[in-house]
């Protein structure tokens, strides 16, 4: 029952009222800043402290789409009411099949949950990947690029879809010449692959991660030492491709053997090279967008989800 300047929905199960709150009502306060309204419950119901009609009505179809998803044994993770919100939003309800978006979600086999989309870009991303064999992921800094595509190769890789996930990337900082860093291969290259280990360690145990690489089923590698190999059975992901210069770039796509996906990202703004025109990441979008098998996923500054303050930093750098 709805009292003046709110709105209230009945559940019928306590249980699900404590779930859709979450530990310590933290579900509750995601979604306060999500609709921009005080939420709270009282007794089996929850209201929303609001007399915007669109605010209500969001609110109301978050809830609705919420107890479905629990009826799937899906529980209400932050995750999952981000993900619903941004399939509810204006911007994102005008992706084509939107309502289905969370299909594209992840399930990595020993992980820490399911990952899911966060928007309609990250969604359309999601299924790229699952249906090209090349994908480009071009984007600022936030937009999950890196952290969506290694998520899909650790459930090809955990459900034995492929037989061995490479990391690689340019190491422009270094000029490609990492023998006066010390350890061996790994240790040298460990450092500039650190945004690649960061995403793995963010979705499975680091135990799963030691494991899988001293079985070799992880392999990292500077993108000087992948000429002359050929790839097959395998999810390869080519990290800062901005970064590569138009030889490296051909010389890594032609690697590709049978049953092997890869994954290029990168941030065309933030090209460390000395000729910026030179970036193989910049020719190789240009030279290859008329194939239909390769997929490329544009994102921008509004599918921003590392924080709202690092989505207004790239909004003030694109406007300057």
């Amino acid at each position: 029952m709805a009292v003046d300047g709110t709105v209230g929905i009945v559940l019928d199960k306590t249980s699900e009222l404590a779930d859709l709150c979450g530990a310590n009502d933290y579900n509750l306060r995601i979604m306060e800043r999500l609709v921009g309204n005080r939420i709270y419950c009282r007794g089996n119901e929850l209201y929303l402290d609001s007399e915007d009609e669109a605010a209500r009505e969001l609110f109301r179809l978050l809830v609705e789409r919420l107890l479905e998803s629990m009826a799937e044994g899906m529980p209400p993770t932050p995750d999952l009411i981000i993900a619903l919100h941004a399939d509810l939003t204006p911007e994102g309800s005008a992706c084509p099949d939107s309502g289905d978006f969370l299909e594209s979600c992840l399930q990595i086999p020993g992980g820490y949950g399911k990952v899911f989309p966060r928007g309609r870009a990250q969604s359309l991303y999601l299924r790229g990947l699952a249906s090209h064999d090349l994908c480009f992921s071009v984007g600022p800094a936030g937009t999950g690029k890196t952290y969506l595509a290694v998520a899909w190769a650790l459930r090809e890789l955990l459900t034995k879809s492929r037989r061995k996930l490479v990391l690689t990337r340019p190491v422009v900082e270094a000029g490609e010449s990492l023998g006066f860093l010390p350890g061996d291969l790994a240790q040298k290259i460990s450092p500039y692959l650190r945004p690649l280990y960061d995403a793995m360690e963010a979705l499975v145990p680091f135990e799963v991660v030691r494991r899988l690489e001293e079985s070799r089923a992880i392999e990292i590698a500077p993108l000087a030492y992948m000429r002359g190999r050929s790839l097959s059975n395998c999810v390869v992901i080519l990290d800062e491709a901005q970064n590569t210069t138009k030889e490296q770039m051909k010389m890594f796509l032609t690697r590709l053997g049978e049953n092997t996906k890869a994954i290029v990202t990168g941030d065309v703004t933030q090209i460390d090279l000395p000729r910026k025109g030179e970036s193989g990441l910049v020719h190789a979008l240009q030279l290859l967008a008329r194939v239909d098998e390769i997929f490329t996923c544009r994102l921008d500054a509004r599918d921003v989800v590392r924080s709202s303050l690092a989505r207004r930093i790239i909004e003030a750098y694109e406007a300057e």
